[in-house]
């Protein structure tokens, strides 16, 4: 009889689990699905001047080991590819680009979650966005090309910059060696808005990771030359000295399905 219920609770266990799952992503809805291909420069930046951007309940989740050491705030550029609709179709102009600033933080709950304190898009149906604080890019390039030959490693370069009229400008320029990337797990992310605080997107992820630099955990060093700008209106005193790089990291993909709970 006792093994007859260990079998059944086996069986059980699953399925409640499997349930419960169900349950949780039937209360979010799907907004969009997208491909992407991002750079993201970890940075610790002036505690105080990030400070004035977090909302009330809201504290810093700064890392002390690991990849992540140190990391205050992210500058995230992205292209991205494809953005489709739930139905599939294009979902707007089904294309653009833009980089953001998010901050690892713990929302009021305690639970960890990514807060977007802004950003510059050359969309203009995405301003100020959900987020309530992109700006729109005066001025907007991506150059991005590899070089492989018979022999010897593959090399890659990128060139990105967005500027805003009122002054904001975020621009990078990297020519690195390619290396082997790490698949991530799917990965649920909380994004919330610096601007509106009661908001936020549940980001269903999976990503392609290529590190190719790094202060802690010093993997092959494979940048061979780098520039990073930031600087001007807003962001002058968040990107003020001083300012230390910690991790350059390529995506060289990111599948991410955005969801808003109900």
């Amino acid at each position: 009889m006792k093994t007859s219920l260990r079998r059944f609770a086996a069986l059980l266990l699953p399925l409640l689990s499997f349930l419960l799952v169900t349950a949780a992503h039937a209360a979010e809805t799907v907004v969009e699905n997208s491909l992407e291909a991002r750079f993201q420069l970890d940075l610790l930046v002036p505690e105080k001047a990030l400070a004035a951007y977090l909302p009330a309940g809201f504290t810093s989740n700064v890392a002390t080991t690991g990849p992540a050491k140190d990391c205050n705030l992210r500058v995230v550029f992205i292209d991205r590819i494809s953005v489709n609709g739930p139905d599939g179709k294009p979902l707007g102009s089904g294309s653009h680009r833009l980089v953001y600033l998010v901050a690892p933080v713990k929302d009021a709950a305690g639970a960890n979650a990514q807060l977007v304190i802004g950003g510059i898009t050359n969309d203009p149906a995405n301003v100020p966005g959900l987020f309530g604080n992109y700006l729109l890019a005066t001025t907007h390039s991506l150059q991005r090309s590899l070089s492989a030959g018979a022999t010897g490693p593959v090399m890659e370069t990128q060139d990105w910059v967005f500027a805003a009229a009122t002054g904001e400008k975020l621009e990078f320029q990297l020519t690195a060696e390619r290396g082997t990337a790490n698949k991530g797990n799917l990965a649920d992310v909380k994004f919330y808005s610096a601007k509106i605080p009661t908001f936020y997107q549940i980001s269903r992820q999976e990503q392609v990771l290529d590190i190719l630099r790094n202060t802690t955990t010093n993997p092959p060093d494979r940048v061979k030359n780098s520039n990073f700008t930031a600087s001007g209106g807003s962001y002058a005193a968040l990107f003020a000295p001083p300012l230390k790089l910690l991790s350059w990291d390529n995506i060289l993909w990111i599948r991410r399905t955005v969801l808003l709970p109900e």
